[in-house]
């Protein structure tokens, strides 16, 4: 079938439907990687359209829910000196460390921003020089480029009180940990298009020929994420295990190539923890020695803190496809957006969230 142009029609969700019902002759089980996705699956009633052969999981998505709890720690008693200002996209804010959260924090007095842009942080550096002002740089590949141009630009205008306290991970590396446990039930991929917007799709090939499944990079339109689902079918179906790219109007092989090269610039790999999975060899970005002085945790001495994550929350197995949300214990009852116990059903891109909001299967 071609690649769409026509994402948004419902005539051709119908036909995708009936493809994907026609060629689908074993259960298979495949898990979509952004969170993005999983809300439009869950929204939309995709897995409801499939066949009861296909199970489609959930996994580590957002970098949201995969910050360990010890680095919103660190990022709450940051925030709540009184020479700091503390800036953060809106969606941490509301994530539990281990006895509070941002929010709390601001209501306690610390002066807390949400902010839209990493170079909002830069601006408030500038115009609040007495100020130490932290930016919490969190996220997947896609959010990097932004984040490492702030740390750019204070170096280059010479802003000395402004420092980042770095949470970024790498989706590959999580890919590979989810394919290597031993409970594994994933068959099948659908990749983040826009990760692969900024990185390209050439680091999916080894964990593709590794582990002996298909990858498909894959867009958020319902659309999108049913002909994702067809192409992954076909090549399980078929006994093959490449990589594909349906989001074709927006990624490109060698991905951004400028974001790249900015990118290493300002961070290297790392080991990286990730909540609810623990640490993940390579799947990490720190600052580089160029720009460590930017770094909150060194200027802050922030590096000893270690906490435990909460007995209760199940994350950790939802985000690697081996539970649904409904099946945690405390789902919608001790866990609710109000009153979360885990970060997956705080944020707009959890898998939790997600079930909350529109219901389960």
């Amino acid at each position: 079938m071609k690649y769409l142009d026509e994402y948004r029609d419902p005539q051709a969700a119908r036909k995708y439907v009936a493809a994907i019902k026609k060629i689908t002759k074993k259960p298979w089980t495949i898990m979509e990687i952004c969170g993005g996705q999983t809300h439009a699956i869950v929204r939309y009633g995709i897995q409801n359209m499939l066949p009861d052969e296909i199970t489609l999981v959930h996994g580590p998505g957002c970098p949201v829910c995969v910050t360990p709890i010890e680095k919103i720690d660190k990022a709450l008693e940051i925030a709540a000196r009184s020479n700091v200002i503390f800036c953060s996209f809106g969606d941490m804010l509301r994530v539990p460390g281990s006895s509070k959260d941002l929010l709390t924090v601001r209501a306690e007095g610390g002066d807390v921003r949400a902010i839209y842009s990493p170079l909002d942080a830069v601006q408030i550096a500038r115009d609040n020089p007495d100020k130490e002002i932290v930016f919490f740089a969190v996220g997947f590949e896609t959010t990097a480029p932004g984040n490492a141009m702030a740390a750019y630009q204070a170096k280059e205008m010479g802003l000395k009180k402004f420092s980042m306290l770095v949470s970024h991970v790498l989706v590959p590396p999580a890919m590979e940990s989810i394919l290597s446990n031993t409970e594994c039930r994933v068959e099948g991929f659908l990749a983040a298009g826009h990760v692969c917007t900024v990185m390209g799709i050439e680091a999916y090939a080894p964990i593709s020929s590794r582990y002996k499944v298909p990858i498909v990079v894959t867009g958020f339109e319902p659309l999108d994420i049913l002909q994702g689902l067809y192409m992954c079918i076909s090549q399980l179906e078929q006994g093959q295990t490449n990589v594909e790219n349906q989001y074709v109007r927006v990624v490109e092989e060698h991905g951004n190539r400028l974001a790249q090269e900015l990118i290493s610039k300002v961070f290297r790999i790392i080991p990286r923890q990730w909540r609810g999975l623990g640490e993940i060899p390579q799947s990490g970005w720190k600052l580089t020695a160029e720009y460590e002085d930017l770094d909150a945790e060194y200027r802050f001495d922030m590096i000893d803190i270690v906490q435990k994550e909460c007995s209760e929350c199940i994350s950790g197995e939802i985000m690697q496809g081996l539970k649904k949300p409904m099946q945690c214990p405390a789902f919608a009852s001790k866990c609710t957006p109000d009153h979360p116990l885990g970060a997956p059903m705080v944020s707009a891109e959890g898998a939790c969230s997600a079930y909350y909001r529109y219901g389960n299967e």
